[in-house]
């Protein structure tokens, strides 16, 4: 733009034509202002703007929300009689709608002589971003022409209003339907969490392009069903008519980190350098969260540090990878790299921090670097940021301060901090205390029977077996049952799952015999189980 601007100043007599040029410039290299600033130059050379000068204006003002300077020009449109002109009058319409002064956009709707399609669709649009989906089903039965992005966003009104069932007899109705269209019903479906028909619909589509098998796999990641989400993806690669691209990627290295499928999460890798993974920081930010939860921290440290950019995302992967991992030292040594690189820390960032110090004991820091979260970066601590700061001093066996801490906050403490008080009251053997935990609990979680399995735990050690007994009718009491604790491990390239004492697994008798066969060789050592914990935590 510098290069344009100096040719255009050696002009020796512009015309509108060169200052629409200009104006197109600045606007496509989002230079919103400068589109306002040299419209008032062109203004004060008395050049009069022409029909494709006003839209430009118009949207600069929208994106930068000069409202007062958009309503000049509106002034302007209605004395130079551009009101007729569908790009301008188009324009308006678009500018008052995301001002949600509908009356205005209807108002220059009503005023344009000859309404295209395109105009239609703008009020329609307009309509249904403010949430009146009444008012734009009435204009969409009324319009005269419907083209297939007209139906689409009509679609996709129903949708966003969350009524399924219109916007899907609409989509039966639709007489040309193009992929986007399929593509619209088919995220709606996951979004709504019905899987069946996001199912049904995926199978019907007479057309499939990456967005497609990305609505599939992001509906499939959405509800849960991880499992389905590694399958659609190696359906992806046999099928072969659809490429993956990032978005893919980044969906199915989520799904590897919740179910620890490293083997594929390693071949997405291989896959992924021949994108150039390393110039694309969502899939970098993958790579790195897959492998921390994967336990090969290491790994996810290398991918970090070969990244060509990191953004926010990828300091606070790292280091609340590091951190989970018992590795304080090396998460606070990346915080301090992140400040040094001028990256501004959040909330997220400071959860790491925070356990860094927690699992590292470093209390005095802990509260030096709670205290540098508001002082240096503004941040307000939240719920998290003040359990961070009770499991630090639950940890290092201050239970006293951590309760004093509790009692001093200015939120009300919930069900993770005082978890992480009974926990540790089991490490450091305070009964007492873990009796006015477990009385907390109950204010927030009376169902729960984890609580009192914890707590008759330590009673347990401490020889109680008359209070343990008694813990074991009060979590009956409940009326729940404690969920069993569930593994899953990756075998021959599938994620199997199975349950603490799953008798229905067609696979039980060997688990137990190879389980048997652990427990009887950790005997040989010396090691003693818990079995006090075993039965009443299984």
């Amino acid at each position: 733009m510098d290069y344009a601007h100096k040719l255009f100043d050696k002009i020796p007599k512009t015309n509108v034509s060169s200052w629409n040029a200009m104006l197109k410039g600045h606007a496509q290299n989002e230079s919103h202002r400068d589109v306002v600033l040299l419209f008032c130059g062109m203004k004060s050379m008395d050049v009069m703007p022409n029909c494709f000068t006003l839209p430009i204006v118009l949207r600069s003002c929208l994106r930068i929300g000069a409202w007062r300077e958009g309503e000049k020009l509106h002034c302007l449109v209605i004395k130079g009689g551009f009101g007729a002109n569908p790009f301008v009058g188009t324009t308006l319409i678009d500018f008052y709608s995301c001002r949600g002064e509908l009356g205005a956009a209807y108002g220059a709707f009503v005023q344009m002589p000859e309404k295209n399609v395109v105009a239609w669709t703008s009020i329609i649009n307009g309509y249904i971003a403010c949430r009146d989906i009444k008012t734009a089903e009435f204009l969409f039965n009324l319009a005269p022409e419907r083209d297939v992005v007209l139906w689409n966003i009509m679609i996709s009104g129903y949708i966003e209003a969350n009524d399924m069932v219109t916007a899907r007899r609409l989509f039966d109705k639709m007489p040309n339907k193009d992929v986007m269209s399929w593509n619209t019903v088919l995220n709606g479906y996951a979004d709504s969490g019905d899987v069946e028909a996001f199912e049904r619909l995926f199978e019907e589509m007479p057309e499939r392009n990456i967005f497609s098998w990305n609505g599939l796999i992001g509906g499939y990641a959405n509800n849960g069903r991880f499992s389905q989400v590694l399958s659609t993806f190696k359906r992806m690669l046999v099928d072969g008519d659809v490429v993956p691209n990032h978005a893919t990627l980044v969906s199915v290295l989520s799904t590897c980190a919740r179910l620890g499928a490293l083997d594929l999460g390693m071949w997405v890798h291989l896959y992924a350098e021949g994108f150039g993974y390393k110039t694309n920081v969502y899939v970098a930010n993958a790579l790195v969260d897959m492998y921390a939860k994967c336990g090969i921290i290491d790994k996810a440290v290398d991918v970090f540090q070969r990244m060509d950019e990191k953004d926010l995302i990828s300091w606070n992967t790292i280091i609340n990878g590091l951190a989970v991992h018992g590795r304080g030292a090396d998460a606070l040594s990346f915080f301090s790299q992140m400040l040094n690189a001028g990256e501004n820390p959040d909330g997220i960032t400071y959860i790491g921090v925070l356990s860094a110090c927690s699992h590292m004991g470093l209390v005095q820091d802990g509260f030096s670097y709670f205290q540098m979260m508001a002082d240096s970066h503004s941040i307000v601590p939240q719920i998290e940021h003040y359990g961070c700061m009770v499991d630090l001093l639950a940890r290092a066996g201050l239970l006293n301060q951590a309760v004093d801490f509790v009692m001093k906050m200015p939120l009300e403490a919930d069900a993770v901090i005082w978890t992480s008080l009974l926990g540790a009251c089991r490490v450091y053997k305070n009964v007492e205390l873990a009796e006015m935990a477990l009385g907390k609990l109950i204010e927030f979680e009376p169902k729960n029977p984890a609580n009192y399995v914890m707590l008759s735990n330590i009673y347990g050690d401490h020889g109680r077996w008359k209070d343990v007994a008694m813990s074991k009718v009060a979590m009956r009491d409940t009326g729940f049952r404690k969920m069993p604790g569930c593994s899953s491990i990756e075998i021959n390239k599938n994620v199997v799952e199975f349950y603490s004492v799953d008798e229905r697994h067609s696979e039980r008798d060997h688990i137990y015999g190879t389980l048997g066969f652990l427990t009887k060789l950790l005997r040989l050592p010396g090691y003693v189980p818990d079995s006090v914990e075993l039965v009443y935590s299984s």
